[in-house]
């Protein structure tokens, strides 16, 4: 059995004490252990902020995105090895983890470009200057720097590797070393990703460390320049907003937790016609992805009542022929959660669901080994379907009269709500109603080719939403930059600022 070594300090380290194990969640057979007991963690952070820090600063952002494409090549190179891991470790089908890792790979690519668009500059103009006073010699000026501290992040179980990625990216190309805290019932990925990193020697000593097995008190010891962002459950972020350091320091958080997505069909969208066709696609595949562990897979699937009979058949008829099973098996199209613990959670989840709806459709057959849950649509509910999330295969089909964003902004903030529709009126109602309780608005349209559908989570736009969502924000292009740098305003001689950030007088 592998032991999973954590990356601080510039060394690979093993923990000491009782390891957890991490499993195939299909099999339920032990791949590995890690443990972080032993490691001085405050030493981790301060090797990273005195070493990565000052290593990253001194480069442009186009020498900075010229790092983050050869990781993104080193990755391709190791992408087989890294699909085999998210099969054996994360129960992802291949095609499963292949959206994880290929969308670490391309989000990499994303900000390596955006490196590339920025150029040899080392700090952002935020804005256009301003003339203050009567004379045009009395200037100001926004600018975006680095923060002199470390970024810390704590990713979720279900993307280890484009959650690794994806916030990496970010805080990189803005110039902050990052200390990765992977999930751990799930870390093989992102450990295997980091020995290609570290074996390529790819980045400056100290841009980035890897932490396996428990935080401990790594939150503890954040201070005023460092950054933490966050992805989990609403609870544990509400906890770490309390920690006293961060409220004391005023430590930046970014969290992206809960969220009760909505996928809502237009009363005008008739049985049978392409629209139609591509919502019913859009919910089974974000159903059954990822085995629903997704944090924008649809929760809450609303449609016209007249329509309700319809959409619940036909549902029920693409669901059916689901193959649940052992994800090393290519006819397998759904594989386990990705542990005991979270299938319990799921099962007390489906019961809460059920005090108010009822279960339309649930296959029986599951094998016998393994953390299997059966996709499962649920029709009805009043409350409870509003309230609580099921991190699985699990969907409610709720009915609407008159207009949908009524239904969709009782879940309190959401990450993405999705709309199916070809009457202009209804969008324009219905996105300006539920906008301000979303962070992004998915508008299906059968002619747009390839659509990723709602779940996709594309680095060109911002991910994160209010409420129950966390009220985070990450990605969004180069907006994503701004979380890991200072914006200051300059006041002063026009010309003096003017050769300060580079321009020409």
């Amino acid at each position: 059995m592998q032991t999973l070594r954590s990356y601080v300090g510039g060394q690979w380290r093993a923990g000491s004490g009782s390891p957890q194990v991490l499993l195939n969640p299909a099999t339920e057979q032990p791949l590995a252990q890690a443990t972080s007991e032993g490691i001085d963690l405050r030493a981790a952070l301060e090797h990273a902020r005195s070493k990565g820090g000052p290593a990253l600063r001194a480069l442009t952002f186009a020498e900075r995105g010229a790092l983050l494409k050869s990781i993104a090549d080193a990755l391709q190179a190791e992408r087989d090895a890294l699909l085999e891991l998210g099969i054996a470790n994360g129960g992802n089908t291949r095609s499963d983890a292949k959206f994880d890792v290929d969308g670490a790979i391309g989000t990499l690519l994303a900000y390596a470009e955006i490196g590339i668009s920025l150029g040899g500059q080392g700090l952002l103009l935020d804005g256009e200057g301003i003339q203050l006073g009567r004379s045009a010699r009395f200037h100001g000026q926004h600018i975006a720097l680095p923060r002199h501290g470390v970024a810390v992040h704590v990713n979720a179980f279900n993307f280890p590797a484009w959650g690794f990625a994806e916030k990496a990216a970010t805080a990189l190309l803005a110039g902050m070393p990052v200390l990765s805290k992977p999930a751990t019932s799930s870390a093989m990925v992102a450990h295997r990703a980091m020995e290609v990193i570290v074996g390529k020697k790819l980045l400056p000593e100290g841009a980035l460390s890897l932490l396996v097995g428990a935080p401990r008190d790594l939150l503890t010891h954040l201070g005023p320049q460092d950054v933490l962002a966050f992805t989990g459950s609403g609870e544990t972020g509400a906890r770490i907003r309390a920690l006293p350091n961060v409220i004391a320091h005023s430590v930046r958080v970014n969290v992206e937790a809960d969220s009760l997505n909505a996928a809502v069909l237009g009363a005008d969208v008739a049985p049978r016609s392409d629209m139609y066709e591509l919502f019913l696609k859009d919910v089974v595949r974000d159903m059954t992805q990822k085995a629903g562990q997704k944090c924008t897979a649809i929760r809450r699937v609303i449609v016209p009542k007249e329509l309700l009979e319809d959409t619940r058949n036909d549902l029920v008829e693409l669901l059916g022929p689901i193959r649940v099973g052992d994800p090393a098996d290519d006819e397998v199209r759904m594989g386990p959660l990705a542990t005991a613990s979270q299938r319990a959670d799921a099962r007390e989840g489906v019961k809460r669901l059920l005090d108010e709806g009822k279960i339309v459709f649930e296959k029986q057959d599951l094998p016998g080994k393994g953390f299997f849950l059966s996709p499962t649509l649920i029709e009805g509910g009043a409350k409870a379907v509003h309230e609580h999330e099921v991190f699985g295969p699990v969907a409610t089909l709720l009915p609407y009269d008159g207009h949908p964003e009524k239904i969709v902004t009782r879940g309190n903030g959401g990450l993405v709500c999705s709309l199916y529709s070809e009457d202009q009126a209804l969008i324009e109602k219905t996105v300006l109603g539920v906008a301000p309780y979303h962070g992004r608005i998915f508008l299906g349209h059968p002619k747009i080719e390839l659509s990723p559908g709602p779940g996709t989570v594309l680095p060109q736009l911002v991910h994160g939403g209010p409420g129950r969502a966390g009220g985070g924000e990450e990605l969004g292009g180069a907006r994503g930059l701004a979380f890991y740098m200072q914006r200051v305003a300059l006041e002063g001689s026009r010309p003096v600022i003017q050769k300060l950030i580079g321009q020409k007088p």
